[in-house]
């Protein structure tokens, strides 16, 4: 039976046809209409998951703390922008909605039109909602998850009664970079706007979702590259600059891979590397350097960071090394962010951050969420709880001769303290 198109000639017959194909199913009959496989398949794990497929659902929902934090770190931020101009004219033009869903199942974004975010409300499917199978059976986001291929969730193929009202299509987004999967999105209406396209349109759009992310990737490599090539030009022997994920970005001295196989937990040091043997690690923006074969004399590991705030409109960080330095151009705010703790060699928490940036210690998500972004490019020389710069490193400022000049821009009460504080010595 084509489902799709059942429920688009006739959406009553198909609620019934698939109500009573539901209820036989579920009580260990042989259905007159057998159920498509990816669908019993779902139902048979929600069953075996004890989900109740006759009463209703009220799923833990995150905080909206949480709920942002767990937007700052997660790679699907990078793609809001495919995924509203894809879908949401659909969804507007209808009662429908998008959903954008983690790889925990977990509403982190939803826009759509006005009756259909009205609707999803009364049904508890708001911002922070766990939309996995084992919690609310079989839905566009949770199977879409399991099943990792788009697919459509109609009337009474949502195991459980109260979302049957629903017609849902979702579709897995993942990580060109290694596959891992980011999430899922989903469009849902009512089942009478149901419409067979759907499944192709969501699908389409996932697709060039990943698609830009690629190209992302791609700019980070490109960005690395351009970092390590005068880095690369001064050392000798064999050595390689990949990003986190250990894609190579350049080489000198060895044969070309697309790959390297990293640890999960690499940090600067000496390293023994799968393929390469022991290897001197270093850190770059976005990045390491990675040299193979070498000798290092004792004592030579040693880290230098200057922190260049001496011009008004240009603020930067530089690392050396033992393999030579790299400079990172810094955002007005993550400049503010190491200025403060420059200032404080034994750490801040968050809250402290929070306090010195805003005047406002309830606002660490904030701070927590830039503090990522900074340790994407300085992580190797930062550590947390509290925030601090790794014991061992030696931390230069540059400052400028006129203390007013001191990052102008900025209006956080610890930059402001120490401007003030500068002007009365």
């Amino acid at each position: 039976m084509d489902v799709t198109r059942l429920v688009a000639q006739d959406a009553r017959r198909a609620a019934q046809v698939l109500g009573e194909t539901r209820g036989a199913a579920l009580a260990g009959e042989r259905p007159k209409v057998a159920p498509r496989p990816v669908i019993r398949e779902s139902w048979d794990r929600t069953v075996r998951g004890g989900v109740d497929p006759d009463h209703d659902f009220r799923a833990d929902v995150l905080g909206l703390d949480e709920v942002e934090r767990r937007r700052q770190t997660s790679r699907l931020r990078h793609i809001l922008p495919v995924l509203q101009e894809g879908l949401l004219p659909f969804a507007d033009s209808g009662q429908h909605i998008v959903i954008v869903a983690d790889a925990e199942g977990r509403a982190l974004w939803r826009e759509g039109s006005p009756s259909g975010l009205r609707r999803a409300d009364g049904q508890g499917l708001g911002i922070g909602g766990d939309f996995r199978e084992e919690v609310v059976g079989t839905n566009g986001v949770g199977t879409a998850l399991v099943a990792r291929r788009p697919l459509q969730v109609v009337s009474a193929e949502h195991v459980v009664r109260t979302l049957q009202s629903w017609a849902c299509t979702g579709a897995p987004i993942t990580d060109p970079r290694d596959g891992r999967l980011l999430g899922a999105v989903d469009v849902s209406g009512p089942l009478e706007s149901h419409h067979p396209a759907t499944l192709a349109l969501v699908g389409s759009v996932a697709k060039l979702a990943e698609a830009r992310l690629r190209d992302l990737h791609l700019s980070s490599l490109e960005r690395l590259r351009a970092v390590a090539a005068p880095v690369l030009a001064r050392i000798g022997g064999r050595a390689a600059a990949v990003d986190t994920d250990g894609w190579t970005a350049a080489v000198t001295g060895m044969p070309y891979t697309t790959r390297l196989a990293l640890p999960k937990a690499l940090s600067p040091g000496r390293r023994r590397l799968p393929h390469l043997g022991t290897c001197q690690v270093e850190p770059l923006p976005g990045g390491w350097l990675i040299r193979t074969g070498a000798e290092w004399p004792a004592g030579d590991d040693t880290t230098r960071i200057v922190l260049d705030l001496a011009h008004p409109r240009r603020s930067t960080v530089t690392a050396s090394g033992a393999v030579g330095s790299w400079t990172h151009e810094l955002s007005p705010r993550h400049a503010e962010l190491l200025y403060l703790l420059a200032l404080h060699p034994t750490g801040r928490t968050a809250a402290a951050l929070a306090a010195d940036m805003f005047g406002d210690p309830a606002r660490t998500v904030t701070v927590r969420a830039e503090m990522s972004r900074v340790r994407r490019y300085m992580g190797a020389f930062l550590e947390h709880r509290p925030y601090r710069f790794t014991e061992g490193t030696e931390v230069d400022l540059l400052l400028p001769d006129d203390p007013l000049d001191l990052l102008p821009h900025s209006l956080a009460p610890g930059v402001v303290r120490s401007r003030g504080g500068a002007l009365h010595r």
